[in-house]
């Protein structure tokens, strides 16, 4: 679903990745699992077509932004760190906006709307406006924004952040319904959650992708004991990395 093929890219004077490749199937929930500056942000400003590469290429169910940007971009869903919502709209209309510009069905629109807003306990505020939501209800409103998409690409940074623990396992048991027809890639921090959760990873390093694969894979790939923790993983992944270079 996604493809991510020898990207070089950044911004005007810095390259910050650097032949960056790797892949996220239809099925799959992928963990994006850096350190602060390690490329995450800028792969995905990459990935949403907000950057321009210096050179490869990035195909989101068999699109690129090159090939049509208006198609290219309705292929993929995004969940910021940060909510980002307009004051002077309700959630519900926040969710109408959606439906337009992703050009959903009214009755589908509705349909999603109800059984989103009930998973996400987020009812009885779908008339409320931003401006009293606390900042785990902003949070879900993004979420609710981005999942009522139903885009073949979901695209997540930091989404635990502000939610209750029912809240993070509402979102997760979403995050399952919707792989089953798209795939979604997540970055996150959270690596305990994360080892639980993804179904593979992708190691990000000083804007180099110095592994991929599953937990029990990037075990055997560094000679580590059956119940090493996706945090004992990475830190090898970059003690072996660091001592390479």
């Amino acid at each position: 679903m996604l493809h991510v093929d020898k990207l070089n890219g950044g911004y005007i004077g810095k390259q910050v990745l650097h032949d960056v490749t790797f892949e996220v199937k239809k099925g799959e929930l992928v963990g994006l699992i850096g350190l602060n500056g390690a490329g995450k942000s800028t792969t995905i400003k990459h990935i949403l077509g907000l950057l321009e590469p210096i050179s490869g290429s990035v195909t989101v169910d068999g699109e690129t932004v090159q090939s049509s940007e208006k198609n290219y971009r309705k292929k993929i869903s995004y969940i910021p760190e940060t909510p980002i919502l307009y004051d002077t709209l309700t959630l519900r209309e926040h969710l109408t906006l959606m439906g337009k510009a992703y050009e959903i069905p009214e009755r589908d629109l509705e349909e999603r709307t109800g059984r989103l807003a009930k998973n996400m306990r987020m009812e009885k505020q779908l008339d409320w406006f931003p401006s009293v939501f606390s900042k785990g209800m902003r949070q879900k409103a993004m979420i609710l924004c981005a999942l009522v998409t139903k885009t073949p690409l979901l695209i997540v940074d930091e989404p635990f952040v502000g939610l209750d623990p029912l809240a993070i396992r509402q979102l997760l048991q979403l995050f399952d319904e919707y792989k089953e027809e798209s795939a979604i890639l997540m970055s996150t921090h959270i690596l305990e959650t994360a080892e639980r959760h993804c179904d593979r990873f992708v190691f990000l390093h000083q804007g180099v992708v110095i592994a991929t694969g599953t937990a029990g894979e990037l075990r055997e790939k560094y000679a580590l004991s059956p119940d090493a923790t996706l945090d004992d993983i990475y830190v090898e992944a970059i003690d072996v990395e660091e001592r390479a270079r």
